[in-house]
């Protein structure tokens, strides 16, 4: 028996007791879902080391039926990309000033909801939290995936300006493009361009906590159509992402065909590689 669960069982107040098992057992939950994970990851990554599954049930000491149920049953891997055990999914709220009142976009809405459902489907606790009109969030968190574009928080921009391969530019008329280091091409949004077009440009990236401490998520788009195309290709080719940059900090642009009345994307792609930002400044 664990320290933990003696301690939690000597409680007298039944009150704190109940409180204190109800944290516990969503804390075991998370925990059991992330070791399921980490083994089918394991079995994975052997058997595409050209590890039969006898051989692997073999060195683990297992059977092999077990070795075949651990590779095709339990949580995902890549639904690490997104975190692990509980994800926070924070979208902005905006200033109204015709009627003086907060809102919230409705693709940002979207782009939410679905990034909520896609971390439900990988067995991922889910909150979410909105960024103030002010722009300032909580970034040195656990588990953090931000829907929110330097435009919105100058936090956000500050931080986005640490990307060393993808560069966020504004122009004086307020006019927002992306610049690609690496390659010198400047990418803009078609809502932008005359005459304009329903294409937009997004931005994914793992990006460095300002404590230093670890990452967290953050999605953009030039426009609230490029997020809804970010979350839509994650939605679609998640394994893609976590196959090339696992849990690593990264960056790459999307650009999203979308239908104009309704700002639902009809084609998504990869503007740049992704970039592996360890690799790129270590280069």
């Amino acid at each position: 028996m664990s320290d933990e669960l003696q301690r939690i069982m000597s409680i007298d107040d039944p009150y704190l007791l109940l409180r204190e098992v109800t944290t516990r057992l969503a804390d075991a939950q998370q925990e059991v879902t992330e070791l399921a994970r980490l083994r089918r990851r394991v079995v994975q990554d052997l058997h595409a080391q050209g590890l039969s599954y006898s051989q692997i049930a073999v060195k683990a000491g297992l059977s092999r039926g077990r070795i075949h149920q651990i590779r095709h049953t339990g949580p995902a891997p890549e639904g690490a990309f997104l975190g692990r055990g509980a994800i926070i999914v924070a979208t902005p709220l905006r200033r109204d000033d015709e009627h003086g009142r907060t809102v919230v976009a409705v693709d940002d809405v979207s782009s939410g909801k679905r990034l909520e459902d896609l971390a439900r489907s990988y067995g991922l606790d889910v909150t979410s939290e909105h960024v103030p009109v002010s722009g300032e969030i909580d970034l040195d968190r656990d588990g953090l995936v931000v829907v929110c574009g330097p435009r919105m928080s100058q936090q956000m921009r500050d931080t986005y300006a640490q990307d060393p391969v993808l560069h966020w530019e504004c122009a004086e008329d307020g006019q927002w493009t992306v610049v690609d280091r690496q390659t010198g091409t400047v990418y803009e949004s078609g809502q932008d361009s005359d005459p304009a077009r329903p294409y937009d440009v997004g931005y994914i990236g793992r990006l460095p906590r300002p404590d230093g401490k670890g990452t967290f998520l953050a999605v953009a788009g030039i426009h609230t159509q490029g997020s809804l195309g970010v979350v839509q290709l994650l939605v679609s080719d998640l394994n893609a992402f976590w196959g090339q940059v696992g849990e690593h900090p990264f960056s790459t642009l999307v650009g999203v065909e979308y239908d104009p009345e309704t700002s639902e994307p009809r084609s998504v792609e990869l503007l740049t590689p992704l970039y592996r930002h360890d690799e790129e400044t270590s280069a």
